[in-house]
């Protein structure tokens, strides 16, 4: 303000000590946004000086120039200066006087500037001149910023009035109008009532003191009363679709805030999936490694139950020729018991002769069952191995099964948990494990079948083998015992003979003492005999004693492979054991991530079902209000009905008044 003081100082050639007064006191209150030149003469020079002062950004928003006593150059210069102001909010130009020349400066400041929002002209004379205050009616209609207007005592007629009206309907900012204390009367009434149809921001027209009909101010008052609702409920709209627009932006941010979080957080799980599928594809292609292990170790398996078989055969072969050799001890003892039962008959038909061949024969004898005793101990022995090979390789084909199905079990609860834990995104390669397991079950089906067959066959043969065996045997105590019994026989027909024949014998002593003789020698000869027979049994026995022993040996290399097997086993569980659990961690975590992505889902359809609640809300109360709209449009239009009518009636009846006072003064006159 001090400035805009100097300026003035500057312009005006002959500065008023009361203006420099009052714009000193503005500049000691700085707080005041206020210039008061009221009731100052103020001189033409000074309002020059304004006039050039006050174009563009002036230090004040309220301009006072009331009863200042402004010429009509005074007022042009004043008002053309604020043509191009933007700062000015309020203008108080009362009592002034202003005649032709300040409405159309008023009109032509109406017209130009945009920030005025208050004008001022109280006690002047506007409306005496019609065409200049048809310049500032022109000036207002185009206006679009001014919003409260005081045009009280400007001896405004019925003309001026119709002129105001006409600027109304085009005016769309002006919303206080005062006319109090003016000359409009009933026709200027009506014409700023037909205005008021078409202008729906005035909220307040004063029309009290110029002579016009209770009625019309009363319609008056009900339209600016409709415009103040309806401004109200336009402003409250508008407030309302600014907060809701507002609500919908922010709703709108937070939602792309929220998708980019999601599709963030959804990336980064895609990216956790794709690296937890591809440690999963790494670990497929280890457990197919240890199923092809597998597939080694089940053909290592068939290679050895191929041995076994082959070693099966070979026993069966030797099986089939200690048969022979059985059949052959058999004729052969067949042939020796007929041969016995003729030397028999020759001994009765020769007498003496015949215990020496009996005594041979028995020798033989002896020995031949002492040869035939010792191959039945080498057969059981062999069978006694053969049994414990049986008995062996039924155990390595139970520790094989068990193994096969510990694994295949094993495998099998892989499969499962692997079957758990990609469910969804690895379906194709948990069938084709699946086949894959259903082939291996299968095939370990079969060949535990083919396995228990074969066991079967041997237990079978086992089984023919120990019949024969104990047919064998039999047939060999009831050989021994018939022969003992033939001997037995033999011996008491013999010693018969002898007591018969004692008396007929003594003459043969000496052939009897040689043939005793004879008899002597055959006893050495079969004690040497018995002697080699002990020292092969020793023989044998020592050579059972080193079976014994490599058996102990073989059975120590079992137990080694069998805990090499059982290490190894050990080593599998505890590898599987250890994948199993980082299968399971991931399991874990796959399953942490997806009850994370279902959390966010339905954190997503609980925002979107909010989202859409508050917008149907929105809308319900958008709707409600443009139905209250409608309602409060269709009783404007019905009221404005009922004025036009009510108008109307006025009208009709004001035409037949006059009508009946021009017939009356006629009447008078005639």
């Amino acid at each position: 303000m001090e400035e805009f003081r100097r300026d003035y100082e500057r312009l005006c050639s002959a500065p008023q000590d009361a203006v420099l007064g009052r714009l000193r006191e503005r500049g000691e209150a700085p707080g005041r946004a206020r210039l008061d030149l009221a009731e100052l003469s103020l001189s033409l020079d000074t309002c020059g000086a304004l006039g050039r002062l006050l174009p563009g950004s002036a230090p004040f928003a309220e301009l006072a120039l009331g009863d200042c006593g402004l010429s009509e150059d005074g007022v042009k210069l004043l008002l053309h200066g604020l043509c191009s102001n933007n700062t000015v909010r309020c203008l108080d130009l009362k009592g002034n006087n202003l005649r032709t020349m300040g409405a159309e400066a008023l009109g032509k400041l109406l017209r130009q500037n945009k920030s005025i929002r208050s004008l001022i002209l109280e006690w002047n004379s506007l409306g005496v001149w019609e065409e200049g205050f048809s310049f500032f009616c022109q000036g207002l209609g185009a206006n679009s910023s001014l919003q409260r207007l005081d045009l009280r005592n400007n001896q405004i007629n019925h003309h001026g009035a119709g002129e105001l009206a006409m600027a109304l309907k085009r005016n769309t900012s002006l919303q206080e109008l005062d006319l109090r204390w003016n000359n409009i009367g009933l026709l200027g009434g009506r014409a700023l009532l037909n205005c008021l149809q078409s202008n729906k921001t005035l909220k307040k027209l004063e029309l009290a003191g110029n002579n016009v009909p209770s009625d019309i101010l009363k319609a008056v008052e009900q339209a600016t009363d409709h415009n103040r609702d309806r401004q109200t409920i336009l402003s409250e709209t508008q407030n309302r679709t600014c907060v809701l627009s507002k609500e919908i932006l922010n709703l709108k941010d937070e939602k792309t805030k929220q998708f980019l979080d999601l599709m963030g957080t959804i990336d980064k799980q895609r990216e956790e999936i794709a690296r937890s599928g591809r440690i999963s594809a790494g670990r497929v292609i280890q457990l197919q490694e240890a199923l092809n292990e597998q597939h080694s170790i089940m053909n290592s398996l068939k290679a050895k139950l191929q041995m076994t078989e082959a070693a099966l055969a070979l026993s069966e072969q030797k099986v089939h020729n200690l048969g022979e050799l059985l059949s052959a001890t058999k004729q052969e003892q067949a042939s020796m018991a007929e041969h016995h039962f003729a030397e028999l008959q020759q001994q009765k038909q020769e007498g003496a002769d015949r215990e020496g061949k009996l005594f041979r024969d028995l020798s033989a004898c002896n020995e031949k069952n002492l040869f035939l005793r010792n191959q039945v101990d080498e057969l059981e022995k062999k069978c006694k191995v053969q049994q414990d090979q049986l008995f062996e390789l039924k155990q390595d084909m139970t520790n094989t099964t068990a193994e096969l199905k510990l694994r295949a079990v094993q495998a099998e609860e892989r499969l499962e948990m692997e079957k758990r834990r990609f469910k969804q995104s690895l379906e194709g390669m948990e069938s084709l494990r699946l086949k894959e397991v259903d082939h291996l079950t299968q095939h370990m089906e079969a060949s535990e079948r083919s396995m228990q067959d074969r066991v079967q066959k041997l237990e079978a043969i086992r089984i023919a083998l120990e019949e024969e065996l104990s047919q064998v045997k039999a047939a060999a105590l009831t050989e021994r015992s018939h022969a003992e019994e033939e001997l037995m026989k033999v011996r008491n027909q013999a010693r018969l003979e002898e007591q018969q024949r004692l008396e007929h014998l003594e003459e043969k002593l000496r052939l009897m003492t040689e043939a005793r003789d004879e008899a002597q020698n055959c006893c050495l000869k079969q004690k040497q005999m018995v002697g080699e027979a002990q020292v092969k049994a020793n023989q044998l026995s020592l050579q059972a004693d080193g079976l014994k022993r490599r058996i102990e040996e073989l059975q120590q290399d079992l137990n080694n492979k069998e805990q090499e097997k059982v290490t190894e086993v050990n080593k599998v569980k505890v590898e599987l054991q250890e994948q199993i659990g980082h299968l399971q961690a991931e399991r874990t975590a796959q399953e942490g991530l997806r009850e994370k992505i279902a959390a966010l889902e339905r954190q997503l359809k609980v925002l979107s079902s909010n989202h859409r609640e508050a917008l149907l809300d929105k809308e319900g109360e958008i709707s409600m209000l443009m139905e209250k709209l409608r309602m409060k449009e269709a009783d404007i239009s019905r009221m404005r009905e009922e004025e036009a009518q009510r108008a109307s009636i006025l009208q009709n009846a004001i035409m037949a008044y006059v009508q009946g006072s021009s017939l009356g003064t006629h009447s008078s006159r005639k």
